[in-house]
């Protein structure tokens, strides 16, 4: 027999009911990470300077952000990933052509840059020698970057590896652009629910929430296209496993993040808390707390995922 709630019963589900997914917002998302770097990076931080420089990266995306357009998403991939419990587009395998636009926008801002900027020489030379590679052969690297950041690996070419800040950074700009023009009640429920339910990705980071409907709840978010979706604090990001579940942070740096790690599959991701400070931003604090990074290296635990931001060396790099 059914029954009729009440008005207080109604507001009362009401406030149980939080989006299960967050899409990203262009417009705002890289000028914030812009200014949560700087902000770091006026205390006095151990990597002050790459903080600056991924900083400007950001100043650059956000303006990418406002000449691109990404293509529309194909209705049939979409229903074909709700029958399947899969990624929409998973990333590899779907290249929008705006992400070379993205590229060449942010490579003419970093190449103009006024010498205040700070932007290293060496930097310099490398947006230029981007700026003088063939589209086929920026689209191969594009793909190895993608490749790695699903597998955990460096690219296979040293130029690619070299360069894949900047790479990366302009696929940020075109695979946040189409994240955002989806609908997030249409988007499937993924199997397995650790990846980006838009493009497939692990997430780089885990994000405490404040504020709003999202308030109070932990989502993944991704290093790629910034999706967020919603996992329960006491499952593990990794293997979704609810036993071992622990919290480590460095002593007297707070716990605005921390790494969360699992007793069942040994690894850790960091968990970015906004109610220890509501500016603290999932990719912008990961890449900032590397302290945490070389702490947990002393441990057992692997680091479940990499931030995308930072060139990852291959064994026969010099």
């Amino acid at each position: 027999m059914q029954r009729i709630l009440q008005p207080g019963e109604i507001e009362a589900l009401d406030r149980i009911d939080f989006p299960r997914i967050r899409l990203p917002q262009p417009a705002t998302l890289f000028a914030e990470r812009a200014a949560r770097w700087r902000q770091l990076a006026a205390d006095g931080h151990p990597i002050a300077d790459y903080l600056r420089f991924v900083a400007l990266l950001a100043d650059a995306q956000a303006l990418a952000a406002r000449e691109i357009e990404t293509a529309p998403v194909d209705p049939a991939l979409l229903a074909r990933a709700v029958t399947h419990a899969m990624p929409v587009l998973p990333a590899a395998d779907h290249l929008d052509p705006a992400w070379l636009t993205a590229l060449d926008e942010m490579l003419s801002v970093l190449a103009n840059a006024p010498p205040s900027a700070g932007l290293p020489p060496a930097l310099a030379l490398l947006a230029q020698e981007l700026q003088d590679t063939a589209p086929d052969m920026l689209e191969a690297f594009a793909l190895q970057v993608l490749h790695g950041m699903q597998e955990g690996t460096p690219p296979d070419t040293l130029l690619a590896r070299t360069a894949q800040p900047l790479l990366v950074a302009a696929l940020q700009v075109a695979y946040a652009d189409r994240a955002s023009r989806l609908d997030a009640r249409a988007l499937p429920m993924v199997e397995p629910a650790t990846v980006c339910p838009h493009c497939g990705l692990p997430p780089v980071a885990s994000v405490l929430r404040i504020g709003g409907e999202a308030g109070g709840h932990r989502y993944l978010h991704c290093g790629l296209c910034a999706t967020e979706w919603h996992l329960v604090r006491v499952k593990c990001s990794n293997c979704e496993s609810t036993k071992g579940i622990r919290y480590q942070s460095v002593e007297g740096a707070g716990e605005v993040v921390v790494a969360e790690t699992c007793e069942h599959c040994y690894s850790y991701r960091k968990l970015v808390n906004q109610e220890k400070d509501p500016y603290a931003e999932p990719l912008a604090d990961d890449l900032a707390s590397l302290t945490l990074d070389l702490l947990m290296g002393e441990t057992d635990y692997a680091r479940a995922s990499a931030n995308p931001l930072l060139a990852l060396a291959a064994e026969a790099d010099e």
